[in-house]
């Protein structure tokens, strides 16, 4: 917190704010103004998706019959607005420096996220899953976990699976740490302590995705990603972990 110079004592040494969570002298977003640069972004983004589907022909096509570059165009689409509201918004009330806003920067350290993101997808989500499948074999049964990335893999080949990997391994981590860690959970922050910002940023984030099977893995993973931002207030490592997980989600279903 900042010290008035003169009530400090010689000698003494004041206690500075994590970089992360802005002083409160300097601007930044609010709980309100995150939630509201969501809601925008994502219904704007969501506008401008139904019109490429549209547009492309294949909008009354099942999800999984859509060739890859109207998913990936949709999946754009999508992107497009989410990114513009917050950039606006960081510049009408933060800095307008992701960087600092948003703590969008990376160290060599985050490449930890590598090891991070594919023990995730290999270990952390069989633990989550195991006991659910004890219960409830058929619900979640690897058939049904596994189906998105299968649909996505199977209409994939030659160049449009370099566009496929581009959109799920690059394209989305980098944008949903952006909007989820960075936006959401960094104002969630500021509002609340830090668990309650990681959990509760985590379980919207599994809620947003609309795929009922996968909510404990994603959740489970939203708390990892929750953490890796939290503890290097960056969003480097929670980019790489997420990257990693998607790649090796992508491996497995190659394989």
């Amino acid at each position: 917190m900042p010290v008035d110079p003169s009530t400090r004592r010689a000698g003494a040494t004041p206690i500075s704010a994590p970089r992360s969570v802005p002083l409160a002298s300097e601007p930044h977003l609010s709980l309100t103004v995150a939630l509201a640069t969501w809601a925008v972004g994502w219904f704007a983004g969501n506008i401008l998706a139904s019109a490429v589907l549209a547009i492309s022909g294949h909008a009354s096509d099942a999800a999984a019959d859509r060739p890859v570059w109207v998913a990936s165009a949709s999946a754009v689409a999508l992107w497009i607005p989410q990114i513009a509201a917050i950039l606006v918004v960081c510049r009408r009330f933060a800095t307008g420096n992701l960087v600092t806003d948003l703590g969008l920067k990376f160290r060599p350290i985050d490449l930890v996220g590598i090891v991070i993101g594919a023990l995730s997808q290999l270990v952390l989500l069989r633990l989550v899953y195991w006991p659910l499948q004890s219960i409830w074999p058929d619900t979640f049964s690897s058939k049904h976990l596994e189906q998105n990335a299968h649909d996505l893999y199977d209409r994939a080949s030659g160049g449009w699976l370099l566009v496929l990997v581009l959109v799920v391994v690059v394209g989305a981590p980098i944008v949903e740490e952006i909007v989820y860690r960075g936006l959401l959970q960094g104002a969630a922050r500021r509002r609340f302590n830090d668990v309650v910002a990681v959990i509760g940023v985590a379980a919207f984030f599994a809620l947003i995705h609309f795929r009922p099977v996968e909510y404990p893995g994603l959740f489970v993973f939203g708390l990892v990603l929750g953490t890796c931002a939290l503890v290097t207030n960056r969003l480097g490592m929670s980019i790489v972990t997420h990257m990693a997980f998607n790649a090796t989600a992508l491996l497995l279903i190659a394989r």
